[in-house]
């Protein structure tokens, strides 16, 4: 799963698990932000949906299992 770490002004910072890696602004979708799940399509990273709303159910799940 890669998400948008940072965004600058000319580089983005990809976290892909434990790693971290910059790519250049312009192979963001304009409607990229930081926190966004994103997939390469096309040499053009775009938003992944699906994976985003399966993390925001996990996320939840876990902060819902503290207060148990």
């Amino acid at each position: 799963m890669l998400i948008i770490d940072r965004i600058t002004e000319n580089i983005a910072v990809v976290e892909d698990g434990d790693k971290l890696f910059e790519v250049p602004r312009k192979m963001l979708a304009n409607d990229i932000k930081e926190g966004d799940v994103v997939v390469l399509k096309d040499g053009l990273y775009i938003k992944d949906e699906e994976s985003a709303n399966e993390r925001r159910k996990k996320i939840i799940e876990l902060q819902n299992n503290l207060w148990e």
